[in-house]
C-alpha cells in the first residue's frame, strides 16, 4: 500500500493515529509533516515519540529547530529527531545548523514544515498531509519508497466512527 487516507475526527483520534504509526517505524526513515498552523503535526509527532517509547516531555521544536529523543525501535536503539523548520528564514540554516548529519540509517527524522529547507532534505519515506475540517482532521499518507510502503502495509489504524 502506498496511499492511506481517514478523517480523524478528534484530538484523541490523532494520538491514536500517532501512536499506531510509532508502531511501524524503521530506523533510517524520513517523514515530511504538511498542514497549516493547528493541522495537528506536533500532537501526531509528539504521539508517536510517546508510543515508540519516550517517557518524558516531547517538547515543539519551534524556536530550537530540533528535538532529540531517544527510544527503542523493534528493540534497536533509536533517536527520532523532531524538526520544526516553521521559524527557519532560509534553508541555509538548515546546513549550518549541522542537520544534514541526522539523516542516516540509525535516526527517525520527521520533519514539520519540510519546504523551508526546500533542495537540502533526503527524499522521505512518508509524506503525511493534515487539514483542518471542522472539528477534526483530514489525514493523507503517501508512501515514497520501500520503508514507507511496508509503513502503510502493516499500520492498523481504525479510526473512531
Amino acid at each position: 500500500m502506498s496511499h492511506y487516507k481517514t478523517t480523524l475526527h478528534d484530538e484523541a483520534a490523532t494520538q491514536a493515529l500517532g501512536k499506531c504509526l510509532a508502531h511501524t517505524l524503521t530506523p533510517g526513515m524520513c517523514i515530511f509533516l504538511h498542514g497549516d498552523l493547528g493541522a495537528g503535526k506536533t500532537s501526531l509527532t509528539r504521539a508517536m515519540i510517546h508510543a515508540a517509547g519516550h517517557a518524558g516531555t516531547v517538547k515543539s521544536p519551534t524556536y530550537t529547530l530540533a528535538e532529540p529523543y531517544a527510544v527503542q525501535i523493534k528493540g534497536v536503539a533509536t533517536t527520532i529527531m523532531h524538526f520544526d523548520l516553521y521559524r527557519m528564514i532560509s534553508a541555509e540554516e538548515f546546513l549550518e545548523a549541522g542537520f544534514r548529519e541526522e539523516f542516516n540509517e540509525r535516526t527517525i527524522c520527521i520533519i514539520e514544515w519540510p519546504e523551508k529547507a526546500d533542495g537540502l532534505l533526503p527524499e522521505p519515506d512518508l509524506h503525511v498531509f493534515l487539514r483542518v475540517s471542522g472539528e477534526g482532521r483530514e489525514v493523507e499518507l503517501q508512501a515514497l519508497s520501500a520503508k514507507g510502503i511496508a509503513c502503510l502495509a502493516s499500520l492498523q489504524f481504525v479510526p473512531n466512527l
